[in-house]
């Protein structure tokens, strides 16, 4: 016998909401009732049946691994509720249960089919007044439509919402003028700003589309909001189409969840010593934009970065070329070179005020991060240990 499926809601005041998803358990029983597997429900908070006493009944039939899917169609635990947290408090009572996690329901194809149905059923023709003269013909291109989610405190959550209205707009809905987001509370745009900008792009219809699994106090203020903006604007036809609700469609995304769960792809509470663990490798971090280099590359980036703002600044003033030794240099003389030969004004004036050497070895690879020997950011002033002659090009930054 497969492990049972525990359905969590995240609990609502409304009374049709708490019968809809109680009407949902069922469907399912049915449905499942040929592998086998048991199904039961409950809700976080607000309503009953409470989770813990759903749990309790199922540890009491003897099942002690179970695998539980959120009823939520984004992964926003701010709104569903802590369910790892409340799952983790069920196991300190029942210290031999197991859990798996499913994941949310949306964003799915199947689910984008499911609103296109809904919006099917909006779209099609409803006379307010019985007249004798036929309603006015709206083209699909003059009709929107507003998609409209919980909202949250979450961006990820809100984007994700955005995500779906842009893939129902092109795979469902792409006669259509615009499919814009809206949102119930916690973030903008409302469903009166989600209106009014598709009344603005020149929309004769616009068709609310709750983005909600079940009716109750959430569907209420859509339309609520939906008629309060309609009210004031009579040349606008509003319309508002009914959420997913307790359908077959809804009940095969969350088999798939059930099975793909059961197969290993969700998420498990079971104790690391009983599931197979992989030893990452430890690496050392480096900063954003860089990577490990042995230390000599180091120490040469280090020389690089002191010697480019220089010629980044002969470079825009007009300044005179580089010596063809160093634009083509030959080919180097592998003999010791006379030090002494070379004349310290010759010297100056080819490398105009090379970078002087540090005091001590172990300075250049410190020195090096900065750009320059004992200078720090740009503008700072010369530290105590800064070498006496000057540097060209003061108050340049490095680049790194």
């Amino acid at each position: 016998m497969k492990p049972p499926l525990l359905l969590i809601g995240h609990g609502t005041h409304d009374e049709t909401g708490v019968a809809e998803f109680g009407r949902f358990v069922h469907r399912l029983r049915c449905r499942l009732d040929g592998l086998p597997a048991e199904v039961s429900g409950g809700f976080i908070t607000n309503a009953r049946p409470p989770l813990g006493d759903s749990i309790s009944s199922l540890v009491a039939r003897g099942h002690h691994h179970l695998i539980a899917v959120p009823l939520s169609l984004t992964g926003d635990r701010r709104a569903l509720g802590d369910i790892p947290g409340t799952m983790a408090l069920e196991q300190e009572r029942h210290p031999t249960l197991e859990y798996d996690l499913g994941r949310p329901l949306g964003p799915d194809p199947r689910v984008l089919k499911l609103l296109a149905e809904r919006l099917a059923d909006a779209r099609a023709e409803m006379p307010r007044f019985v007249t004798d003269e036929p309603p006015a013909e709206i083209a699909p291109g003059e009709t929107a439509v507003v998609l409209v989610g919980h909202g949250s405190t979450d961006p990820a959550v809100n984007a994700e919402v955005h995500r779906v209205s842009r893939l129902f707009w092109e795979t469902h809905a792409a006669d259509l003028l615009t499919v814009e987001t809206a949102y119930v509370s916690h973030t903008r745009p409302g469903v009166p700003g989600g209106l009014e900008r598709c009344r603005r792009l020149g929309a004769k219809r616009v068709i609310v589309l709750p983005y909600v699994l079940f009716a109750g106090g959430v569907l209420e203020r859509i339309w609520a909001q939906a008629l309060a903006y309609g009210a004031n604007h009579e040349g606008l036809d509003i319309r508002c189409a009914e959420v997913i609700g307790d359908c077959e469609g809804l009940a095969d995304v969350v088999i798939d969840r059930y099975e793909e769960a059961l197969a290993g792809g969700g998420q498990s509470s079971a104790p690391a010593a009983r599931r197979p663990s992989t030893v990452l490798p430890v690496t050392r971090p480096f900063p954003a934009g860089r990577t490990p280099v042995d230390p000599g590359a180091e120490r040469d980036a280090g020389l690089v970065t002191a010697i480019a703002p220089r010629l980044s600044g002969a470079r825009e003033t007009g300044g005179a070329p580089l010596p063809p030794s160093l634009v083509d240099p030959a080919p180097l003389d592998l003999e010791p070179l006379d030090v002494d030969a070379f004349e310290a004004e010759a010297f100056d004036e080819t490398f105009d005020a090379e970078t002087p050497e540090p005091e001590a070895d172990g300075e250049i690879e410190a020195d090096s991060m900065i750009g320059a020997v004992g200078r720090g950011e740009a503008g700072e002033e010369l530290r105590g240990d800064a070498p006496d002659g000057p540097l060209a090009q003061p108050g340049i930054a490095s680049a790194v």
